[in-house]
């Protein structure tokens, strides 16, 4: 969707914050036996943190790998944009939640020498939240506000995708 390299660190920005964030609450959430306002505020703590690994992870490594896999399923141009959207979204989650739960492991949930069991426990908890989060809320918020932002531009610059 972004069509610059501007774009896409914006793009991505706003992506990692939001899908961070609502993955922190999850955890939060889960690991006090339930939601309350509570989990709101202390996720703030942890974001500072996970932000920015995951905008580094995405910008750098997963952005162009998860289009690369996902284009093993779809063809650009030939298959309906939306096809091409959740393509690409599922790979992100599919290398983004195993990456990302092994950082929270690693930083929050001091495992000791069971590292590996408490990593995949993470990522299998955070695995179908993830999927939903980013399929079905905040994909399409990010896009819709990317969109708004970036009307003009859009609608005038060639796109840098393959």
């Amino acid at each position: 969707m972004p069509k610059t390299k501007f774009q896409s660190v914006i793009f991505t920005i706003l992506m990692a914050f939001t899908m961070v964030y609502g993955m922190i609450c999850y955890n939060i959430a889960l690991n006090m036996g339930g939601m309350s306002n509570e989990v709101f505020l202390k996720a703030f703590h942890e974001l500072i943190i996970m932000w920015p690994v995951a905008f580094i992870l995405e910008f750098f490594v997963v952005e162009k790998l998860s289009q690369k896999l996902a284009f093993r399923i779809v063809t650009p141009g030939k298959d309906r944009p939306i096809f091409i959207i959740l393509a690409i979204s599922a790979m992100i989650v599919c290398l983004m939640c195993p990456m990302m739960s092994l950082v929270a492991t690693i930083l929050f949930k001091h495992p000791g020498t069971e590292l590996i069991a408490v990593w995949l426990e993470t990522t299998v908890f955070n695995f179908p939240m993830a999927l939903c989060l980013q399929i079905f809320f905040v994909g399409p918020f990010i896009r819709l506000i990317f969109r708004t932002i970036f009307k003009k531009q859009l609608a005038q610059q060639p796109c840098i995708e393959p």
